[in-house]
């Protein structure tokens, strides 16, 4: 007799770690990869940080936290929001995580029951719905367009037939780079705010912007649950650290689901990711390669054949349009890493309605690698 499997688990998978997936093993068997698949920064976390880690290695007790993160890493979060937005904010309402990733669980557990229904954008960051349709809530697409910046508006939220419950937000997005100015930003916090909707702000892009900085949905709405990350401006995925800050009434809830599903944040990440925001020297000279990069491959992908691109604002993605290529975004991206070596992520993985004539270029590598790559493109279209 069969044993029963959850429908919980039988979510769609996440693409892009498929595609990173087998583009290891063509590294495994001895070939070359030019990986612009992962949304992973190709520079290290900043000498600090490395130096922080390891004196704490050899003289610190790497034991369990708080279920909501050091005190003094908390505090100095806090902080970073006074210096960076003018926010002044209580530490007690940052809640160090595991990743983002932890963020968004904690999140949408405290806010959502089952059967609630929350609005996000299409294309957009797969885990954001998967995670909600293992939890029994109904992600409800508003499916963007070029003209809006693939973004969420009031015009298309009205187009939902009601009840609405909660509002995912990302400035900047994944996979488009695209940001919400101020008043774009202030038209859906109160949109939310005057239909009783708990907004989600996704910021774990916020330090990667080419034109102007983004803004924090903290700036607008105290109510707002602000979900962040030290991987993508601080160069730390693999240290699996984020931080959420929540309104006052989510506070004890998402203690008390963070006691029991994480115990606690990783010792050794909090403690080290202190000396993270004394580094912005550092990093925003990473910023600056990425900058590098994205100008390189808006001059060169065209000339390859991909002459539909999204405006990247932040981030460090290029959305690109291939319908003239392709109606079927996996298997060009399947064929592009096997005859080339290239790794890119098909657009399905972000939008499954629309996303089979897009994909999406991360810039978050080494320039040269970016070079490399849109020459083999260039090479491989022509042929």
């Amino acid at each position: 007799m069969a044993l029963k499997i959850a429908q919980r688990g039988l979510v769609p998978p996440f693409i892009v770690m498929d595609v990173l997936r087998a583009a290891n093993e063509r590294e495994a068997a001895g070939e070359e990869v030019l990986h612009l698949e992962v949304g992973q920064p190709g520079t290290p976390a900043p000498a600090p940080v490395r130096a922080a880690a390891q004196a704490a290695l050899e003289t610190a007790r790497i034991g369990y936290t708080d279920a909501v993160g050091l005190p003094s890493l908390r505090a100095r979060i806090a902080r970073n929001y006074d210096e960076l937005y003018g926010v002044e904010l209580d530490p007690r309402r940052v809640i160090v995580t595991t990743g983002s990733s932890g963020g968004f669980l904690l999140g949408f557990l405290a806010s959502f029951e089952p059967g609630d229904r929350v609005a996000l954008a299409a294309p957009g960051y797969p885990a954001y719905r998967n995670i909600l349709a293992s939890l029994g809530v109904e992600p409800v697409l508003l499916p963007g367009d070029l003209e809006h910046r693939f973004q969420p508006t009031v015009e298309l939220l009205d187009r939902v037939a009601p009840p609405l419950d909660g509002l995912i937000i990302a400035s900047p997005s994944n996979p488009t780079g695209t940001m919400l100015g101020r008043a774009e930003l202030s038209d859906l916090v109160d949109y939310c705010a005057a239909r009783g909707m708990r907004l989600i702000s996704d910021e774990i892009y916020h330090g990667i912007a080419y034109e102007a900085p983004a803004v924090s949905a903290l700036e607008l709405a105290e109510e707002a649950i602000v979900i962040n990350s030290f991987s993508k401006y601080y160069s730390m995925t693999g240290w699996r650290l984020g931080w959420m800050v929540l309104p006052e009434d989510l506070l004890r809830p998402v203690e008390c689901l963070a006691q029991n599903l994480f115990i606690s944040p990783p010792t050794l990440s909090q403690i080290a990711a202190e000396a993270a925001f004394d580094c912005r020297e550092e990093l925003d000279g990473y910023v600056a390669a990425y900058a590098r990069n994205r100008a390189l491959l808006l001059r060169e992908l065209p000339k390859a054949g991909f002459d539909s691109l999204a405006p990247a604002d932040g981030a460090f993605y290029l959305y690109a349009d291939v319908s003239r290529l392709t109606n079927d975004s996996q298997d060009f991206c399947r064929r592009m890493l096997a005859e080339t070596g290239v790794a890119i992520a098909p657009g399905i993985d972000f939008d499954p309605e629309r996303g089979h004539r897009f994909v999406r270029f991360s810039f978050a590598g080494l320039e040269a690698v970016m070079g490399q790559a849109a020459d083999r493109l260039a090479v491989w279209l022509a042929d």
